[in-house]
């Protein structure tokens, strides 16, 4: 430490001895710190900085002990044992320094979860970085505050398992399931998870953000939250109302991805004609043209100029191939049955699905599965 620095130094030592004021020594504290932070120190002159920094986390004024938490919150100088110390403090001194000391170990952080405290639980899932361990605990026993504030810290390591503990936990918590929702990395399963659970909004950016296989999308496009609501599809009208329906649901922004690959499951091609339309801003007796391009281009190009997302096309695809056969065969494409025959057709399509997957396709369809159903889960599997 240079003669100009340890002089600073004794000075404000004295004034932090002398000073009967609080505030006065609060002040003192401050300078302190900040000057032995900033300091280029040798060994000797840390082991003295240390001395400091412990005589300061033991003053009986508060306000001297938060000076300490707050200007060292961020300094790899506080050693271990004082940050551990002012951990333990009233909550003025504590959060500062747990939501952002480097100096604690895993096993600090983990005791301080395990210690029930919500705000300082908060404050672990905020850090800059939560390591797996430290994430995997706040998502199995932490309060429902610190699981959201842990998701939504992308500098947190959440596993698989974490982010599993958290749904099972709080599943039914939204900002919890949106917290998650928005991460900018999630596993399939953990995906498919929270599209069931999700809102509207943050169910659209699931599936226009992550992989979602093409049998899920249509799943959860048919079965999702809308079944709990106004079923939008139903409502539809016949004929060149449906031009003014698909605007009028555009303009409240219900006209989403979902709705439309739900209504092409139902075998609703008009709706989903007259939706791309709208959302691409053509013509319908164009989008008509494009959607029923026996080419490899038309519905890809309305489908990419509606915006819908690129990852939901092949599901798309799917169901406007499946719809123009069964038309060929003299389908009655309005009847109740023809919603379960698009689906059954859809599954032939994919003769090598595993078993699993026919099974979690078959048992979401409205009515059990019965005759041709078993049949083809029988041949796919």
């Amino acid at each position: 430490m240079t003669a100009h620095r340890a002089r600073l130094t004794e000075f404000d030592i004295r004034r932090l001895i002398k000073a009967s004021d609080d505030d006065d020594r609060a002040a003192a504290a401050h300078k302190l710190c900040r000057s032995m932070d900033r300091a280029e120190l040798d060994d000797v002159d840390r082991e003295a900085a240390h001395k400091i920094m412990r005589m300061l986390a033991d003053d009986a004024a508060e306000l001297v002990r938060r000076a300490l938490a707050v200007t060292l919150r961020s300094s790899d100088l506080l050693p271990r044992d004082v940050a551990r110390k002012l951990a333990m403090d009233v909550d003025s001194i504590a959060l500062p320094i747990i939501g952002s000391s480097p100096v604690f170990a895993d096993e600090d952080l983990i005791e301080i979860v395990r210690a029930g405290s919500a705000a300082r639980q908060v404050a672990v899932a905020a850090r800059p970085r939560v390591s797996r361990d430290v994430a995997d605990v706040v998502a199995a026993e932490g309060v429902e505050t610190a699981v959201r504030t842990l998701a939504s810290n992308d500098n947190a390591d959440l596993s698989e398992r974490a982010m599993g503990r958290a749904i099972d936990r709080f599943g039914s918590a939204p900002e919890v399931v949106a917290a998650l929702a928005y991460r900018q990395v999630l596993p399939l399963d953990i995906t498919e998870r929270l599209v069931a659970l999700a809102s509207e909004a943050v169910r659209e950016h699931l599936v226009s953000r992550h992989a979602i296989a093409p049998e899920t999308a249509i799943r959860l496009s048919t079965f999702a939250r809308e079944r709990a609501t106004v079923d939008l599809i139903d409502q539809a009208p016949a004929g060149a109302d449906l031009t003014t329906f698909v605007a009028q649901l555009n303009a409240r922004k219900a006209l989403t991805a979902s709705l439309l690959l739900r209504a092409l499951a139902r075998g609703k091609m008009a709706l989903f004609e007259h939706g791309v339309a709208e959302l691409s801003s053509t013509p319908h007796h164009r989008a008509w043209l494009m959607v029923h391009d026996a080419g490899p281009l038309g519905l890809k190009a309305i489908y990419d100029r509606a915006g819908l997302p690129p990852r939901l096309f092949q599901a798309f695809r799917a169901g406007v191939d499946t719809w123009r056969q069964l038309s060929a065969e003299g389908v009655d494409t309005s009847g109740e049955a023809f919603r379960e025959q698009m689906l059954e057709r859809f599954l032939t399509q994919r003769p090598n699905a595993p078993r699993d997957d026919v099974a979690y396709l078959m048992e979401r369809l409205d009515q059990p599965a019965q005759g041709p159903s078993r049949a083809i889960a029988a041949n796919a599997a």
